[in-house]
């Protein structure tokens, strides 16, 4: 991403006076908004707007042998694309480091976080198990994907049923989901860290950080990013505030 210095420099002024080119306070979001069941063929989908950030998800299972070393759990795969219609900096192609970096970090929260019960979905063990794919499609980028995209598959995972129907095993059921994490993403730029970056804010930042923590508080991911550093205190400053802040993101994802 480039940025002209004139807006780096504007942003680095308000950032030595405390303040944000959208006016917000260091620790606040932007308004989220969260939408399941939008794509009818899915097992489940969600689209989520942070700001004017917006990132569908989609569930789709299918049935598929178990990994070796986990033969009585279900199998997960997650994959991020990078819409060209949603950045100019996005382009049309195979899966680019960044795409790569935001599915790991997304998998990674939800495996963790014990998102999804895996036993559950076994059938047959070292046989047969369900395979749970999210799919995750960035529509409009205006700055903090990991934030969003995390968001919209555990939104997405909530919706979602098992297709037992379409295999003849049954009714449909829901997924065996319960207390997905929440994730808060920090970025550094001119000695100042702000939560939820706008995309100005995504384009002068020096270092980047994703922590994920459960319903009890507990850290369940993390992802640093970018050439710059955080120190010691910094991340936990940065954890103290994405634990204050999680509650009232999970009330709208649960809600």
């Amino acid at each position: 991403m480039n940025i002209s210095s004139i807006k780096k420099d504007y942003l680095y002024r308000l950032a030595k006076q405390g303040k944000r080119p959208d006016g917000r306070a260091t620790s606040e979001y932007r308004p989220i908004t969260i939408e399941r069941g939008v794509v009818n063929m899915a097992e489940g989908s969600a689209m989520v707007s942070i700001g004017n950030t917006t990132v569908l998800a989609g569930i789709k299972m299918d049935l598929g042998e178990p990994y070796p070393d986990t033969p009585n759990k279900g199998a997960l795969s997650t994959a991020a694309e990078l819409i060209p219609l949603a950045s100019p900096d996005f382009e049309s192609g195979p899966p680019r480091e960044n795409a790569i970096e935001l599915a790991r970090v997304v998998d990674r929260g939800i495996r963790e976080s014990g998102t999804i019960n895996l036993e559950e979905l076994c059938i047959e063990p070292g046989e047969k198990v369900w395979v749970v794919f999210i799919d995750i499609h960035i529509l409009d980028y205006d700055g903090n994907l990991f934030d969003a995209c995390s968001l919209a598959a555990s939104a997405a995972l909530l919706d979602a049923q098992i297709p037992n129907e379409r295999f003849e095993m049954g009714e449909n059921r829901p997924l065996p989901v319960q207390d997905p994490p929440i994730s808060c993403t920090f970025v550094k730029y001119n000695g100042t860290i702000v939560v939820d970056p706008s995309l100005e804010e995504d384009e002068v930042a020096e270092a980047r950080y994703t922590v994920a923590v459960d319903k009890n508080g507990d850290i369940r991911a993390m992802q640093k990013g970018l050439s710059g550093s955080f120190t010691v205190d910094e991340i936990r400053q940065s954890i103290a505030t994405a634990r204050q802040m999680a509650p009232t993101i999970r009330k709208i994802l649960e809600g």
